[in-house]
Order: structure tokens, then C-alpha cells, then sequence
């Protein structure tokens, strides 16, 4: 196969190459392998990424050395199963520049997988992740969940500190019965909530199901179960009740800060009559005499 036009056309070689790729992390691996999910930013440009060793396309998978595999979200994701510190690090310092909006820190989500031949797809109590097989097609749902879970860790913090900005706020205001925040702070909180939604909404589909599932319907169940396990959907739609209350209370907010301008504007306007009028009366004074 030509290295410069790898996998075009060639299915059942692309097909090959994530099957042998599966055995190699199933067959050098004993005991668990650990899967990370690292959050690095808003958005990750997989442009070019394409080559000889890539095994998958939805998500971009890449196959790194001779058992590790790297799943690569466009929303800033990049899962890692079976891959060593030093590996892990060469790879994230390649995908670093192509990070829109990077994260100071990245939001990671760490797990083992067990792969048990004569077991079932499950999840014990410890939360680790028992698989039948290390099958390209298990890792990738697996990957899919994970990379939704991290992202929402990263969501649930960013309104958690929201809150935390709000609340002092909403005590000055039960104490003294006005706002005194700037219009302008509160501006930029409505466009962090907003931003915040939009990336929920457009990036990040949390109730979309992987499209591996078209293919492997009888692995339905696995995904069901990591679904449920890390409170995908719930936590999807507990962070959307507290974005539109946190949204309603930054409006509400604001608003006040407003009424409040409105009345200084008005007694402004006040005073100024009232001094046009002390200058009317001096002047009608003034000329009698």
C-alpha cells in the first residue's frame, strides 16, 4: 500500500489493520490498561492527522506503537488507552498546537479496562471497566462516553464557579436591597453562560448515541450500561437547569443594576430642574431690582 495515499479505497485493509491493532493491546497487556480521557480545549483541528496509522475515522483513531491507541474528538478530546507516560506525552505535545482555546490546566477522567475473555460487558463496583474483548469496536463506545464525561466535568466546574461568583452578589443584595455590581461584569457572566450553552449544544452531542452502534447494535447494552454509570444524560440535563437559573439570575441582576441607573438618572434630571429654576427665579429677582 503506498504510504502516501494510505487507506484509500482499502476497507478490508483498513479493516485488518483495527482488528490487528485490538489484538496487539488485548495480547501485550496483562492484568488492566489504563484509559485516559484529556480534555485539552474547545476544539481540536485533526486536518492532516491522516496516515499509516490511522485505524479509524469517527472519531480520527490513530494507532501509536505497537499497542496504544489514541481516539482524537473534534471538541477537544483526546482519549488514551494502552499508552505509556512518555508516549502519552509525545502525542499531547503534537496535538497542543491544533488546540483551540486551550484549557490551562487539561480536565482529565482516568480509568482501567480489564479485558476478560470468559466475562461479560460490565462495570464493577470499583468502576472499573470489564470488557468481553479489546475489540476496536468496544473501545471506541467506550471512548465515546468517556469523552462526553470528561466534558462535563469540565461544564459542571465552570458553573459550579458561576454560582460561586453569584452568590455573594445575591447576599449584598438580600442585605442592602441593591445591586452594586458593575452592568458590565454582569454582561460578561450572561456571555460565559451563553458560551457555555452553545458548546453543550453545538459541539459536544451527549445524548448522541456513537455510530458504531449502526454497525454493532448487539453492543447496545455496553453503551447503555457506561451511559448509566456516568450519569451522561442526567448530568447533561442537570447542567442545563442550572445554566438557564444562572442565566435568569444574571438577567434579573442586571435588570436591577439598571432600575437603579434609571432612578439616579431620573433625580439627576430632577436636580437639574431644580437648579434651572433657582437660576430662573435669581434671574427674575435680580432684574426687578
Amino acid at each position: 500500500m503506498p504510504h502516501s495515499q494510505p487507506f484509500k479505497g482499502d476497507f478490508a485493509g483498513r479493516r485488518a489493520l483495527k482488528d490487528n491493532a485490538a489484538m496487539n493491546i488485548a495480547a501485550t497487556t496483562t492484568g488492566s490498561m489504563p484509559l485516559r480521557a484529556v480534555l485539552l480545549g474547545q476544539r481540536l483541528d485533526t486536518k492532516g492527522l491522516e496516515s499509516q496509522d490511522m485505524i479509524g475515522v469517527m472519531p480520527l483513531t490513530l494507532r501509536i506503537g505497537e499497542r496504544g491507541i489514541a481516539f482524537l474528538f473534534r471538541f477537544g478530546v483526546v482519549v488514551l488507552v494502552g499508552l505509556s507516560a512518555d508516549a502519552e506525552r509525545a502525542l499531547l505535545d503534537l496535538l497542543r498546537p491544533r488546540v483551540t482555546d486551550a484549557l490551562p490546566a487539561p480536565e482529565i477522567e482516568q480509568i482501567p479496562i480489564v479485558v476478560r475473555p470468559d466475562g461479560d460487558d460490565q462495570i464493577d463496583a470499583s468502576g472499573t471497566i470489564m470488557l468481553k474483548d479489546a475489540s476496536m469496536e468496544r473501545l471506541q463506545i467506550v471512548a465515546d462516553v468517556m469523552s462526553k464525561s470528561v466534558v462535563l466535568a469540565l461544564h459542571e466546574s465552570q458553573i459550579a464557579g458561576a454560582f460561586d461568583r453569584l452568590e455573594p452578589l445575591a447576599v449584598r443584595i438580600k442585605h442592602k436591597g441593591h445591586a452594586d455590581r458593575k452592568a458590565r461584569d454582569l454582561i460578561q457572566q450572561i456571555g460565559d453562560i451563553q458560551l457555555v450553552q452553545h458548546r453543550m449544544v453545538g459541539r459536544v452531542a451527549v445524548e448522541d448515541k456513537p455510530d458504531v452502534l449502526w454497525d454493532r447494535p448487539d453492543l447496545e447494552r455496553l453503551y447503555a450500561r457506561l451511559a448509566d454509570e456516568y450519569e451522561l444524560s442526567e448530568r447533561s440535563q442537570a447542567i442545563d437547569r442550572k445554566l438557564t437559573l444562572a442565566g435568569d439570575t444574571v438577567r434579573t441582576l442586571l435588570e436591577l443594576v439598571q432600575d437603579q441607573r434609571s432612578v439616579r438618572l431620573e433625580w439627576y434630571i430632577i436636580g437639574l430642574i431644580f437648579i434651572e429654576i433657582l437660576l430662573s427665579g435669581y434671574d427674575i429677582i435680580f432684574r426687578t431690582h
